[in-house]
């Protein structure tokens, strides 16, 4: 318990870059603090602060140590409350990624009430189109749209957004509105890849006559883009035809922006996920988001099911 109390000394005096204000925060004097970081450096080998009469701050190793130990300290301090049925027990930080869209919308009006519930936790939200690396970028859970390729990592299926193909009004009144999948010979579509210089997939969509079936027809377009809320803008400024979620265009369908087109050949539901790596013991803090990530997603899902 001694190295744990000397981390915790390290840690406060790491975070709030002062001796003294490490000690008020913990209720002990400065002295012990100071001893508690000595220890843990002699323990470790390395300086681990540059202290100076006017400043404190981490050094290389300091840093490292810091941002490795952190989670570790947190991890310790959930086994120790392992039983404990209090969630205000829950403390330690959570690393998480997720679509733009969702976080923007979904996550962020609702996660102070997350927060309040739990105030021990501390949140790193990535909301980027690129898809992280789960395990190298140290991310506790990713929530991913759309087909998951092969890979060691867990997955969570908690549902399926329902597509559409839109295009504005702008749009329609220019090209004229398809009436079926021959008429797309005279559109355009604004194209979305992950990565700039992939082939586009086309307009994708499920043939009535053979459900299940998925098909594409390959469209030309005058703009490609890795980017959701690029994508959306384009299809607002009238480049062309789109295909996405539809809960993301729900209000603009409703306010009459943009307009669903060919809703008989819709393509199949994208499904969302959560992603994690593969560890036998998940710590409790991610279990616990996970879950109310699944709970605030379901009425945006089909068949919504948590596993």
């Amino acid at each position: 318990m001694k190295l744990l109390e000397s981390m915790e000394g390290f840690f406060r005096v790491a975070e709030l870059g002062s001796f003294t204000a490490a000690a008020e925060s913990l209720g002990v004097s400065r002295a012990s603090v100071s001893a508690l970081v000595q220890q843990l450096e002699q323990h470790l080998g390395t300086r681990l602060l540059h202290r100076t009469t006017r400043s404190v701050r981490m050094t290389q190793d300091g840093q490292v140590f810091y941002e490795r130990g952190r989670d570790l300290l947190a991890d310790m301090d959930e086994l120790q409350n392992l039983f404990r049925e209090d969630s205000a027990n829950l403390h330690g930080r959570l690393r998480v990624d997720m679509p733009q869209p969702i976080a923007r919308d979904l996550v962020m009006p609702l996660l102070p009430e997350f927060l309040r519930r739990h105030p021990g936790l501390e949140i790193e939200l990535s909301s980027t189109d690129r898809f992280v690396d789960v395990v190298r970028e140290g991310f506790d859970c990713v929530l991913r749209v759309g087909e998951l390729e092969d890979s060691s990592l867990i997955a969570r299926t908690l549902g399926c957004y329902r597509t559409v193909s839109c295009a504005s009004a702008d749009y329609l009144a220019e090209y004229g509105r398809p009436r079926s999948l021959e008429d797309l010979s005279r559109h355009r579509m604004v194209h979305y890849v992950h990565v700039m210089g992939a082939k586009p997939a086309g307009f994708e969509y499920v043939d009535p006559a053979e459900p299940g079936s998925e098909k594409s027809i390959a469209m030309q377009g005058v703009m490609t883009v890795n980017n959701t809320a690029a994508y959306q803008q384009a299809c607002l400024a009238g480049l062309g035809i789109i295909q996405v979620p539809e809960p993301g265009v729900r209000h603009l369908l409703a306010s009459g922006e943009l307009e669903e087109v060919l809703p008989e050949y819709r393509p199949a539901p994208m499904p969302v996920s959560l992603i994690y790596a593969n560890r036998r013991h998940l710590p409790r803090r991610v279990r616990v988001f996970m879950l109310w990530l699944a709970e605030i997603m379901a009425p945006r899902l089909m068949s919504a099911t948590v596993e």
